[in-house]
């Protein structure tokens, strides 16, 4: 026979024919046509030189350069389907960054971080909580987890969740504790921008609270510590030894899931995107559907 190019796939195609020996169970097998994979065994042959198979009316039956070949298929057919298990098990590898706010870092994410790291191992998260400088347009981060609607940059968002305030005091002080400016546990002047510093200047117009703070943990640690009454997101308060004085419906923020664009189909990114969505859909941050 006349040799022609190679085609490796082939050698599969030769093999499911070996071992059910006849068209029709091969076709069935390869989810192909049987005209087709008559067509391809001719070729393989062609290619190969040899004659691989005895054609009769009972199906077809190997020869003796067939029959030495089938080793060496398997061979193949094994060392493919090793390379198709690795490629799977190092689909998702690599670094992934994640901008988000300190609050949903420590309460939501953190906590939970050992399931994804268990899934996936090859897998590595750098976390930046200093989102104020985490600009996604200029891959400062992969992706982000905030509370402010993207109005520029090349990027993709969704609103998947909602952070929820209110008003907290230690659960040590009396109930009847009303908030005023000697109780207050307010933001720093560097932060009144701030929705919590906003609704708290509403409150107490042309008054400066009694302690300023420059971080939630902060105004918790001081909140705990029956310094006074503090605006606390819910999934910051709801576990610590504090009380709720009053919910702040007004104040609640919806959560955006950012992606970079150049990066929305990456295996990884999307792993981690896939990831925080069900975290928060199966917590207190989650969307109330029934509106």
């Amino acid at each position: 026979m006349e040799s022609s190019a190679l085609n490796w796939d082939d050698s599969r195609v030769f093999l499911a024919l070996a071992r059910s020996g006849t068209l029709t169970a091969a076709a069935q097998q390869l989810e192909l046509g049987i005209a087709t994979l008559s067509r391809r065994i001719e070729r393989f042959e062609k290619a190969l030189g040899i004659a691989l198979f005895i054609r009769s009316q009972t199906g077809y039956e190997l020869t003796e350069e067939g029959l030495a070949l089938v080793a060496h298929a398997e061979q193949m057919e094994a060392a493919m389907l090793g390379f198709s298990k690795q490629a799977l098990d190092t689909a998702i590898s690599g670094t992934v960054r994640l901008a988000t706010a300190e609050n949903l870092a420590t309460q939501l994410i953190l906590p939970n971080l050992a399931q994804l790291r268990q899934q996936h191992p090859e897998l590595n998260l750098e976390i930046v909580t200093d989102i104020r400088t985490a600009n996604l347009h200029r891959h400062d981060a992969d992706l982000g987890l905030r509370m402010t609607r993207p109005t520029q940059g090349n990027v993709t968002f969704r609103r998947i969740g909602e952070l929820r305030y209110g008003l907290y005091q230690s659960s040590q002080l009396p109930e009847t504790l009303t908030l005023d400016p000697h109780n207050a546990i307010g933001w720093d002047h560097h932060y009144q921008d701030l929705p919590a510093a906003k609704w708290l200047s509403h409150a107490l117009p042309s008054a400066t609270p009694a302690l300023r703070c420059t971080s939630v943990a902060t105004q918790l640690a001081a909140c705990k510590a029956g310094l006074g009454i503090a605006v606390l997101p819910q999934i910051v308060a709801n576990n610590e030894p504090v009380r709720c004085v009053k919910t702040l419906p007004e104040l609640a923020q919806p959560i955006y899931l950012v992606i970079h664009s150049d990066l929305h189909h990456s295996k990884r990114v999307r792993c981690v995107a896939d990831f925080l969505t069900g975290l928060v859909e199966q917590s207190e941050l989650a969307l109330d559907r029934s509106t």
